[in-house]
């Protein structure tokens, strides 16, 4: 994480005073170990994205709903980054359904904002890191349009200050936000992306499958590939081999998937 000394140490050499860029490389060191903690600490939470409470979801995505909808439209960016996260909080069908119905109810003239960020702080009240991922997913759907407009900004302010979010910590998850969307538009997010492709692809499945449809899809063909599935017809080491490639194939495929969706 350097972001944070590159842009703190630019900005004391506009000054054209040493001292000042000085300064601002440790202000900006500060910031990026503050950032890389908070990372790695999303990254331990990312296995136990799905144990978050109902009561949780359904204020997540009435809250997401509502702030996708206080600049007068919805756009298809937003609708999608909400669907991946019900995706990676591993909802059923059913489940899904019912968050889009809290999302559209979000949207809704006279949408108790401040009351359902209150439910939220009561039922995470021991855990300020499921508070933080509370505003880090909401970013993640406000953030995946080109621009964040100053009403926005505000309400998620708002939120920030019921659930005793800082501001230097909201920065740093602004920043880890807009520095993975960064990343995805890079040639090393297209390589990553072309991956991911890659493994929906080896599993048969579509990114818009549920996380059950996919394991039902890594069972199936673990079954039907699996080398000691064909072993009783004695068959040539040709044909081995191709399914001890295929059961690689399909393994790595769901073992990717399994950590960017945290499929449990």
């Amino acid at each position: 994480m350097y972001w944070g000394k590159i842009i703190g140490t630019l900005a004391g050499l506009a000054t054209l005073k040493p001292w000042f860029a000085v300064l601002g490389l440790f202000l900006g060191h500060q910031f990026d170990r503050g950032f890389a903690e908070r990372y790695r600490s999303f990254e331990k939470q990312g296995a136990d994205i799905g144990r978050v409470s109902e009561d949780f979801i359904r204020a997540l995505f009435q809250t997401m709903g509502h702030l996708a909808k206080v600049d007068g439209r919805v756009s298809e960016e937003e609708i999608r980054a909400a669907r991946m996260i019900m995706h990676r909080l591993g909802l059923s069908p059913s489940q899904v359904r019912r968050a889009i119905g809290w999302f559209d109810d979000g949207k809704r003239t006279g949408f108790p904002l401040v009351q359902t960020i209150r439910e939220v702080r009561r039922v995470s009240a021991r855990s300020a890191a499921q508070r933080a991922m509370f505003v880090r997913l909401l970013l993640e759907v406000v953030l995946a349009k080109d621009a964040l407009k100053k009403d926005e900004r505000s309400l998620i302010w708002k939120v920030c200050i019921e659930l005793d979010i800082g501001r230097v910590e909201f920065a740093q998850l602004e920043a880890m936000i807009r520095a993975q969307k960064g990343f995805k538009r890079s040639p090393a997010g297209d390589a990553d992306a072309a991956r991911v492709r890659g493994a929906y692809d080896a599993l048969g499945m579509s990114p818009d499958a549920s996380n059950e449809e996919i394991k039902k899809a890594y069972r199936r063909l673990m079954n039907k590939s699996h080398p000691d599935k064909i072993a009783g017809s004695n068959p040539d080491a040709d044909v081995v081999a191709e399914a001890e490639r295929r059961t690689r194939e399909v393994r790595g495929a769901y073992e990717m998937l399994k950590a960017r969706r945290s499929i449990r």
